[in-house]
């Protein structure tokens, strides 16, 4: 039934995938589908927010990235499971929605925020937008 899957991941915010992941592995095993973890670095290379940073922050920081979604990969998803890392930039959902498009995949599992704190306020909406916007199937895990 599902051959791609993507999870969207925030490596600073472990509610963003505690309980997702495990979801996403569970179908992934069950119909032998590959998994493609996002992850969305903000866009450092607008002027306005550009001047603020150093030059080749973005560079350091996609690298960074990159190396912190390795090691969560090799500690958090079985090695039986075909995983690619994804890096994205932009606005979280959107980013989510054309990584999604961009491999032809047939599922998004995101995690539900609560609004317990003001960074899960600010971040909660991004599954709603995802829901909403998506050609193909999203899966919400509460």
């Amino acid at each position: 039934m599902y051959s791609k899957i993507v999870l969207p991941v925030d490596l600073n915010e472990e509610a963003s995938w505690s309980k997702a992941l495990p979801t996403a592995i569970a179908l992934c095993q069950t119909f032998g589908a590959s998994l493609h973890v996002v992850t969305v670095l903000p866009e450092f290379t607008m002027p306005m927010v550009g001047a603020y940073f150093p030059k080749n922050f973005a560079e350091k920081a996609h690298a960074a990235l990159k190396e912190a979604q390795h090691k969560f990969i090799k500690e958090n998803v079985p090695e039986e499971i075909k995983t690619q890392s994804v890096i994205a930039d932009g606005s979280p959902w959107e980013a989510i929605i054309k990584v999604g498009k961009k491999l032809d995949a047939d599922l998004i599992v995101m995690a539900s925020h609560t609004k317990r704190k003001f960074v899960d306020y600010v971040l909660g909406p991004n599954a709603e937008h995802v829901v909403h916007h998506a050609k193909i199937s999203v899966m919400i895990v509460r």
